[in-house]
C-alpha cells in the first residue's frame, strides 16, 4: 500500500455558476503536481436573482443549500484534506447573502468566505504565474457579475480595479461603467508604452477561444475574436445550445461577455488576448497545496 495522497477541494460560488473541483497533490513535496479527479459545475445563476432583486430568492436559495449539501457529500466521499470555498460578486451584494452564507455552515459545516475583486484577482493570479512575464499586458477576468481589469508590467501588477459588469450584469456602451472603464485605462496606461497585449480569464472567455480554434496555442486575435462573436451573435441561443452544444447558462451569457473583453482591447488598442483557460478555482488550488504541504 503506497502512501494516501493528500486530497484538496475548491469550491468556486460565481454570479452564474457554481463549481467544485477535487484534486490529489502528486509527486515530491519539492517537485509537486496537481491531478484533477472530480470536477462538477452547477448553473446556479445567482446573479439572475441579485442583480435584478437586489437578493437571492427562496426558491434559488433553496437550490444553493442543496448543491452545498452535494458539494459537502462529494468533499466526504473522496475524503478531502484540505478545502476552501470562495464566493464572488452575487454573493457580495444579495442583501440577505451574509444569512445564506450563515445557513450553509449550519446545515453543511462548509464556511464560505466572500471575497471582493481584489481579493479573486491575487488569487487568479497564482494560476497564471506561468504566463506573466516582463511584458506590458492587461489581465481582464469578466464574471458574471463583474470584470477584475489588472496591469502588469515587468512582472508586477502595477494597477488593479474591480467594474460592476459582466456576462449577466450587461452594460450598454453608453453606461457610465464604460466611461469609468475608459477614464481607469487611460489613467494606468503611459501612452509612451503603445498597444499592449491583453490576457484573459474567465469560463466564457475559454469557450470563446476554443470556439475560435486559434493557429497561435494560447492567443487568440482580436479580429478572430470578434467574428467568433459575430458568428454566435448570428444564432439564437437554441442553436447554441443544440448545435453548438454550449450549456444553456453559457449559450446566454456568451456574447455579452465577449463584448467586454473586445470594448477593454479596443481601449488598450490590444491586437490579441493570451487565454491560458485557467480561473479562480486553479489558483484556489495552489493555495490549497501551498497549506498543505506546509502542514
Amino acid at each position: 500500500m503506497g502512501q494516501k495522497r493528500i486530497k484538496l477541494a475548491a469550491i468556486d460560488i460565481g454570479s452564474n455558476a457554481a463549481r467544485i473541483q477535487i484534486s490529489a497533490i502528486l509527486g515530491a513535496p519539492d517537485s509537486p503536481t496537481l491531478k484533477k479527479i472530480e470536477y462538477i459545475r452547477y448553473p446556479l445563476r445567482l446573479g439572475k436573482d441579485v442583480f435584478n432583486y437586489g437578493e437571492i430568492r427562496e426558491e434559488r436559495k433553496n437550490k444553493y443549500l442543496k448543491l452545498m449539501q452535494c458539494f459537502k457529500l462529494m468533499v466526504e466521499l473522496h475524503e478531502v484534506d484540505y478545502m476552501m470555498a470562495y464566493a464572488t460578486s452575487a454573493s457580495r451584494e444579495a442583501h440577505n447573502g451574509p444569512e445564506i452564507i450563515e445557513a450553509i455552515e449550519k446545515e453543511t459545516g462548509i464556511l464560505v468566505e466572500v471575497i471582493d475583486g481584489k481579493k479573486e484577482a491575487e488569487i487568479t493570479d497564482l494560476a497564471l504565474a506561468d504566463f506573466i512575464d516582463d511584458e506590458s499586458f492587461i489581465h481582464i477576468d469578466v464574471g458574471g457579475g463583474s470584470t477584475e481589469l489588472n496591469i502588469h508590467r515587468n512582472g508586477k501588477k502595477r494597477a488593479s480595479k474591480s467594474f460592476q459588469i459582466g456576462s449577466v450584469r450587461v452594460k450598454e456602451k453608453d453606461d457610465p461603467v464604460w466611461k469609468e472603464i475608459r477614464h481607469w485605462i487611460s489613467h494606468h496606461l503611459n501612452p509612451k508604452y503603445g498597444p499592449i497585449a491583453a490576457l484573459g480569464t474567465g469560463g466564457n472567455i475559454n469557450k470563446l477561444f476554443q470556439l475560435a480554434t486559434p493557429d497561435v496555442a494560447f492567443t487568440l486575435g482580436r479580429g478572430d475574436l470578434k467574428a467568433t462573436r459575430d458568428y454566435l451573435n448570428d444564432m439564437s441561443i437554441e442553436d447554441r445550445i443544440h448545435k453548438l452544444k454550449l450549456n444553456e447558462d453559457r449559450a446566454d451569457v456568451i456574447v455579452p461577455a465577449a463584448d467586454i473583453y473586445l470594448g477593454v482591447m479596443a481601449i488598450c488598442e490590444s491586437s490579441k488576448i493570451l487565454v491560458p483557460q485557467v480561473g479562480l478555482k486553479d489558483g484556489m488550488m495552489i493555495q490549497l497545496m501551498q497549506k498543505a504541504l506546509k502542514a
